[in-house]
Order: C-alpha cells, then sequence, then structure tokens
C-alpha cells in the first residue's frame, strides 16, 4: 500500500472515529504509520497500523485528572496517545512509541506545529536507557526465539541458558519500575538440579530488607511470566508458526540495529531502508535458522558495544521536556 492509497484509507468512513472522537479530530497533533509501513517490511498482505499523538483537554491539564490509556480501535489496528502519557514512554526511550518520532516525512499524515516541535526534539528523550529497553525487549526474545526454533535438537541444559539470559535481559529494566534493588541482593544463576529430568535448573539467592512487598510481587511476576511464555513457546505447532517466527526473528533484528544506531546518537530513523533487503529475507525465508542465529549474535554484539561506548546522558533532558510541554500546554490552556 503506497502512500497515497493510506491516505485515501484514512478519509474513508472506516477512519471517520478519527474525525468524530471529541478527543481526537483537531487535537491531533501527529499521525503517522506504525508496524510494518513506518520500517518498510510490508508485503500485500500487511496490516495497515496507524500510531499517533493527541492533546490532553484544558480540563485535564488544569485538574491533573488524565486519562491515562491510548485510544484504540482494533478494527483498524490504530493507537492513539494521550501526549502526558507518550511523553512518560518516551522517557524511557520505550521502542513503540519512540518511532513515532522517526517515521519518514511522507509518512506524516497529520503533523501540526506541535507534533513538529516532539519530531524535532526527539533527541531530548533520548539517553542510556535504549540499552534496557531495546536491548532487553529483543534479547530476551530472540533467546525465546532460538530455545522455540531449537527444541527438540538443544539439551535441556542449553534450554536453562536461554531462559536464564532472558530474565537477565528482564532485570535490567528493574530501576525503571520498581524500587532499586542493591548490586548483589537478587542473584539469579544456574546450577546442577535434583529434578529427575533436569541437568542443570536456575536457582535465586535473595537478600532484600525492607523491601516494597508488591513491588516484589511483580518482580516475581515478571520472571514467572518469562518461563510461562517459554512454555508456550515449547508447545507450538512448528509448521504452522514458521512464517510468524520468521518475521518475529525479522522484527527483532531489527530492534537490535535501530538500538544501535540510537545509542550510536545517530537519532530515531524509523524506516530502514538500508536493511530492507535484509530483513525481508529473513522474513521470506531466505535463511535457515542456525545463519539467523548467527546473526543475532552478531548485531547483539554490535548493539552492546554501542551501549557500552554510547555518548547519551545517563537520563533523558527532563528539564527541556518539562519546557517543551508547558508550550504545548499552554496554548491548550488559552484556547478555553
Amino acid at each position: 500500500m503506497n502512500t497515497l492509497q493510506i491516505k485515501e484509507k484514512l478519509n474513508s468512513v472506516e477512519y471517520d472515529f478519527l474525525r468524530r472522537n471529541k478527543s481526537l479530530g483537531k487535537n491531533i497533533i501527529l499521525l503517522t504509520t506504525g508496524g510494518s509501513h513506518a520500517y518498510g517490511t510490508d508485503t500485500p498482505k500487511s496490516d495497515l497500523d496507524i500510531r499517533g499523538i493527541t492533546l490532553n483537554s484544558a480540563e485535564e491539564i488544569l485538574t491533573m485528572n488524565y486519562n491515562d490509556k491510548p485510544i484504540e480501535d482494533r478494527p483498524t489496528d490504530t493507537v492513539i496517545y494521550f501526549l502526558k502519557q507518550i511523553v512518560s514512554l518516551l522517557l524511557n526511550c520505550n521502542p513503540n512509541t519512540i518511532e513515532i518520532l522517526g517515521t519518514k516525512e511522507e509518512h506524516l499524515f497529520i503533523c501540526t506545529e506541535e507534533g513538529r516541535l516532539l519530531r524535532n526534539n526527539a533527541d531530548l528523550f533520548l539517553s542510556k536507557k535504549a540499552a534496557a529497553s531495546f536491548g532487553g525487549y529483543a534479547i530476551a526474545q530472540l533467546r525465546r526465539l532460538q530455545n522455540a526454533l531449537a527444541r527438540d535438537s538443544y539439551p535441556q541444559k542449553e534450554k536453562e541458558k536461554h531462559i536464564l539470559s532472558s530474565i537477565q535481559k528482564q532485570l535490567l529494566t528493574l530501576p525503571e519500575r520498581y524500587k532499586e534493588i542493591t548490586k548483589g541482593a537478587l542473584n539469579i544463576y544456574l546450577d546442577t538440579s535434583m529434578k529427575e529430568d533436569f541437568d542443570e535448573e536456575i536457582f535465586m539467592d535473595i537478600n532484600l530488607k525492607h523491601y516494597p512487598l508488591r513491588d516484589f510481587k511483580n518482580i516475581y511476576s515478571d520472571m514467572n511470566n518469562v518461563l510461562k511464555d517459554y512454555d508456550k513457546l515449547n508447545h507450538r505447532n512448528s509448521k504452522k508458526d514458521e512464517l510468524h517466527l520468521n518475521k518475529h526473528a525479522m522484527h527483532l533484528i531489527r530492534l537490535l540495529i535501530m538500538g544501535k544506531e540510537i545509542l550510536e546518537g545517530k537519532e530515531v530513523h524509523t524506516y530502514r531502508e538500508k536493511e530492507i533487503s535484509l530483513l525481508m529475507d529473513i522474513r521470506n525465508g531466505s535463511f535457515n535458522y542456525n545463519e539467523i542465529f548467527e546473526m543475532v549474535d552478531k548485531f547483539d554484539k554490535e548493539f552492546k558495544y554501542a551501549a557500552e561506548n554510547t555518548i547519551l546522558p545517563d537520563e533523558p533532558d527532563y528539564d527541556s521536556v518539562q519546557e517543551l510541554l508547558i508550550q504545548i500546554n499552554k496554548k491548550v490552556i488559552n484556547t478555553i
């Protein structure tokens, strides 16, 4: 679907909610593509994903009673974030939202002065947090994929290593969500197992004092969900899921490439013009899984090097982001 066809589709009755919803319409400051169309990896069968940002109302701003959920229209795969909500996600370098600020110009179906301000100042949101957000998600998913594809040939010990790697990557994101755990207070490692079907299994040592119970419950739940995801993949139908897994591998490698680029200080470029051929070959099954895993290792090493040598600051530029929000929200208040 080319740009003209997308514009025609957006003007159709199917997308009337964009114009009729009181929180959208003239309040939308950015409307663009998401998913495969945004990355350049779409096929004639690809669904159209639309992503956007809309302003909070003057009432929300003045009362601080914000709508904290995006507006979703599932039939059209459309997600529109409220400004306050997406700023919080952008400050954590959330991959699913930071890409909205880097789609190509011809895919900007709405871009107001406020939307342009956000896109022109995307660098204010970038920090070393990108290492955890892009790397943590991508590598965890890749290891689960590797475990799923090799489940019949990999020994149990190797599978357990993949699970451990996924959990360790996930733990990198803990400071963003929960009270910080001091170094050495929570250790996850492999050791000899006494279980009949296990050579080794994952163990944990915990030494926490005065730690919030609810935070710990959520951390345990996060780790448990990784285990559940592996179990689901191990029971998949390999024939039925092969195309899905190829697409999965393509997007995960894309995340590593895009994350590395951000960590190298090269800004946000969602459309992957230079890598489209490679990504589509992965999607179309041109590589066997051993070749894919070799690529994973290569891009993982490049990503880690970029993370270790990044020029990005430890934290995003909170003060400048605040000034940006004041500038945008003042315009909303002045319309009362």
